[in-house]
């Protein structure tokens, strides 16, 4: 007992693992690259959506922070997780038991003299036990289900992040949808006041009537798209419903009418890369799970050595309920118990091993983890980038075709050029105001996610 008592905790100590990044530490992670001027190294905000500054966007956040079905559950986990965790600390402190009892039977006297006969008998005592923990078991023990918990809040959180990430991109798409709703109609009054001039035209004999026809044509293409785009609408708003923990006959009219992307002026904040470490609840979660698993080891070595208990016991046992505590009722015992699968060690030996391999997935899974959230890091910031120099394009092209247009109209209605020219620079008119919202759209879709992929938003 001695030696064991000046020998250190069973197993290894556990330290945070270096990150797989060419073996640089926490602190020395690369700021994120690639992503030119749209994100910046400043701080992340904890509540990144209010950088939106949209009052609507916030209320819908903070009601799915508090009504979401997948929410709930992840509390309830980790709410379950904390239960375990007393559950295991209050196991590993000092046990008592009290118990009492009454019967009526009738003892053996061993064939060595006449039964006593039937009779009654009343019992009562307490119990204390004590785990020395010598070996550091319980220890180990506490340290695994702590690192455990602490892996289960971290999963809360990556489900907190995901759920307000889908919240923001789905309002968006909603939004998207009836921005391009009203591009549509915007190009639709253009081109049916364009069939009007054309028809005007024709009747009085200056074009042909293939021109009415064409013209006609283009105003059915840019009516047909309009009821995609309200389906889409309706199933976003659908998806946003079930996000609240809401019937879709639930959500609030407001959200139904939105018609303008959310957006943020300035760039993306990001921090640095060694805060996104520290940030992701994924990178989190796999780093506790490490640590738990670290001190599986501990518990599983703590099997090699002797397992020592302090007992003690009183109580009164008696044939008569009013002498049950008459000095020759009273019964008591302590000392210490010891077990010891000494020299059977081959089971203990192979839990240690199995206890080891696992440790070391558990490894593999951190790196793999860091690895993957860098790596989305940085694809997500230059897509977004990408994104904004493609819209700044796009818009320039669609100032050229409106005013291509605005000057065509004046030539249509002078009769300078052709109904079939007008047509021509009627539709490249329409396609360039789709493809603006598409794009607006796209830059909002690829902010979100790079938001999800920096992993803010659980910290409050």
């Amino acid at each position: 007992m001695l030696a064991i008592s000046a020998c250190r905790t069973a197993g290894p100590d556990y330290r945070p693992p270096r990150p797989p990044a060419a073996g640089l530490g926490f602190a020395s992670i690369e700021p994120v690259q690639g992503a030119s001027a749209a994100v910046s190294n400043a701080p992340l905000p904890e509540r990144w959506w209010r950088l939106y500054d949209d009052p609507a966007l916030d209320a819908l956040v903070q009601h799915a922070l508090a009504a979401n079905t997948d929410l709930r559950i992840a509390q309830a986990r980790l709410e379950q997780a904390r239960a375990q965790a007393r559950e295991v600390r209050a196991a590993a402190g000092v046990g008592t038991a009290v118990s009492a009892g009454a019967g009526a039977g009738q003892a053996s006297s061993l064939g060595i003299g006449p039964s006593a006969g039937v009779h009654a008998s009343f019992d009562a005592g307490i119990s204390i036990d004590y785990d020395l923990d010598l070996a550091g078991r319980v220890k180990r023990l506490l340290e695994a289900q702590d690192a455990q918990t602490e892996a289960v809040a971290a999963a809360r959180d990556l489900a907190t992040i995901g759920i307000v990430s889908d919240v923001v991109r789905v309002y968006t798409d909603s939004c998207a949808a009836g921005a391009s709703q009203q591009v549509v109609a915007r190009s639709i009054q253009l081109q049916a006041s364009e069939l009007a001039l054309i028809e005007r035209a024709w009747k009085a004999g200056q074009q042909p009537a293939i021109n009415v026809t064409r013209a006609r044509g283009l105003l059915g293409q840019l009516q047909a798209q309009m009821p995609p785009l309200q389906a889409g609408q309706q199933s976003a708003l659908s998806r946003l419903a079930l996000l609240l923990g809401q019937a879709p006959s639930q959500l609030d009219a407001q959200y139904q009418h939105c018609t303008s992307i959310p957006t943020m002026a300035g760039v993306v904040p990001a921090g640095e890369g060694a805060d996104l470490i520290r940030r992701r609840p994924d990178v989190r979660a796999a780093e506790r799970r490490l640590a738990a698993a670290t001190a599986r080891i501990g518990v599983e070595t703590a099997g090699l050595y002797p397992s020592v208990h302090l007992g003690l016991s009183a109580g009164a046992t008696s044939r008569r309920l009013d002498h049950l505590f008459d000095d020759s009722a009273l019964r008591y015992s302590v000392g210490p118990l010891v077990s010891w699968s000494f020299p059977n060690r081959s089971v203990a030996r192979a839990r240690i091993d199995a206890a080891d391999a696992a440790s070391r997935a558990e490894l593999a899974a951190f790196d793999g983890t860091v690895l993957k959230a860098l790596s989305e890091t940085e694809t997500a910031a230059a897509a977004y980038a990408k994104a904004l120099e493609e819209n700044a394009v796009l818009v320039d092209v669609r100032e050229a075709a409106r005013r291509a247009h605005a000057q065509q109209q004046q030539m249509l209605k002078a009769g300078t050029v052709s109904a079939l020219e007008a047509l021509d620079v009627a539709r490249s008119l329409a396609a360039a105001e789709q493809a603006v919202a598409t794009s607006d759209a796209t830059v909002a879709r690829s902010r979100i996610a790079l938001f999800l992929a920096l992993g803010g938003g659980w910290e409050s």
